[in-house]
């Protein structure tokens, strides 16, 4: 599972009946930019979006669907979260950064009015730089992270949701063939339902992020993109709520993958998913994961229990599940798991934590959010929405991820140790795995692949 991040955010309470829950994380692990999986060249975003426009088609009782806005509104609503924005600031050199840009914008296709109209009233965020740099490192134990991604608050309050949205869920699932408890689940990891949508002016967060220069193409290339939004006329500058990273409404769309994904399933001519109605939005999660590859009828994953002695040497297969069940791999009630498709193991804490089946489908959440702690935390935080209980195995006790700079002294200590990982990043991919198997075969350890502290801790001495 690779490296990631996780951005501190307060979630607020929830409205309604639904409880509040007392969180101090987000429970989105936060990819750095160049690792992101979404559409991130603007150009080829629009390309995508015009290519695919289709006519609107009825899919449900009063709701129609379309990839492309089909009329522009007269009017929009003023943004209600005005006040509440920080003050931009016009330093000299984000000024002459900005009109470069602006004539960079222009020639892409940018009409000038709508660039000095979104940028009336944007300027410079240092507290955005400071988020940027001040990011903490993911290291919680996978039990701990799945613990608050399905916590008790937070499935009650995702059944509470799918109650209120069943109506516009079924007739997404029916157009998209994407599970409503999956579609919601990603509702709550993303914004906690709609209560964490980002108190960031957009244009300002991106511009500040473009201007900064660090990660500057690809940001310049996400403000394209929110350009080419409000050109559209889906919204306004004001009401384009969002994270200080740029994610949007209330699935965290990039302005990238909006372009490309993004749907108006209510028909009003606009893909609105920062309003308080979450139409607009969830149908185009769902549409984002129908075009990942989603396969209709086949479960994301499924926990499992291995035989005892189970021959380690098969945890890189990917396989039948009752060619699984052959080699000791059940489901939890000790019978075969069903043929659903191809399967791969998931041992996310090593041979001693809970094990999983993963289908296609697992991959296709990960489009979403490439981490593996992600794609578990829906796929179970879905499964508890639509009723099922908790994890029956138990999570180790003590078990983390590796920070990046332990992450990278593994790959050196592996390499050196003769099990070449092909590269130190302090990512740990395909070939590290496989160097951590091959020292633990080699060690007379269980070959799990994993890279925990406790590996670590021998390869030191």
């Amino acid at each position: 599972m690779r490296q990631f991040l996780l951005a501190l955010t307060v979630l607020p309470a929830l409205s309604g009946m639904a409880r509040a829950e007392n969180l101090n994380e987000s429970l989105r692990p936060a990819a750095r930019p160049d690792d992101i999986r979404l559409v991130a060249d603007a150009s080829q975003a629009i390309e995508t979006a015009t290519r695919l426009s289709t006519a609107p088609t009825t899919v449900g009782p009063g709701l129609r669907r379309s990839l492309r806005p089909v009329k522009r509104p007269a009017e929009l609503k003023p943004a209600s979260f005005r006040q509440s924005l920080p003050e931009p600031e016009r330093t000299p050199g984000f000024s002459r950064w900005l009109e470069g840009f602006r004539k960079r914008a222009v020639i892409q296709g940018i009409e000038a009015g709508v660039f000095d109209a979104a940028f009336a009233r944007a300027g410079f965020l240092p507290k955005v730089i400071e988020r940027d740099r001040n990011q903490s490192e993911f290291t919680l134990s996978m039990g701990a992270y799945l613990g608050r991604a399905a916590s008790d608050t937070r499935v009650e309050n995702g059944r509470e949701k799918a109650r209120e949205q069943a109506r516009t869920l079924a007739a997404i699932e029916r157009e998209y063939g994407v599970p409503a408890h999956i579609v919601t689940a990603v509702w709550g990891m993303e914004s906690n339902y709609g209560s964490n949508r980002g108190d960031m002016h957009l244009i300002s967060a991106l511009a500040t992020l473009a201007y900064e220069g660090r990660r500057g193409a690809f940001f310049e290339k996400q403000l394209l993109a929110a350009l080419q939004i409000l050109q559209s006329g889906d919204t306004t500058a004001d009401l384009m709520r969002a994270s200080w990273a740029g994610a949007m409404g209330h699935t965290q769309f990039i302005p990238t993958s909006y372009l490309a994904y993004a749907v108006d399933f209510t028909g009003d001519g606009r893909r609105d998913i920062w309003s308080d109605d979450p139409t607009d939005a969830l149908a185009s999660t769902a549409a984002y994961l129908a075009r990942a590859g989603w396969v209709r009828g086949m479960p994301w994953g499924v926990e499992v229990k291995l035989s005892d002695g189970f021959n380690y040497d098969h945890a890189a297969d990917k396989r039948m599940p009752s060619d699984w069940a052959r080699l000791g791999v059940r489901g939890m009630d000790g019978q075969p798991v069903s043929d659903y498709g191809a399967a791969k193991l998931l041992l996310p804490a090593g041979a001693n934590g809970p094990a999983f089946l993963v289908f296609k489908n697992f991959d296709v959440i990960k489009r979403y959010n490439a981490s593996n702690a992600y794609a578990l935390g829906v796929g179970h935080l879905g499964d508890r929405i639509a009723g099922a209980g908790p994890l029956i195995s138990q999570w180790p006790e003590g078990e983390r991820s590796l920070r990046r700079a332990e992450a990278r002294e593994l790959q050196t200590l592996l390499t050196r140790s003769g099990y070449s990982t092909r590269g130190v990043d302090g990512r740990i991919g395909p070939n590290t795995v496989k160097a951590i198997r091959a020292y633990q075969k080699a060690s007379g350890m269980p070959a799990d692949g994993h890279p925990s502290p406790a590996l670590l801790d021998r390869l030191r001495r």
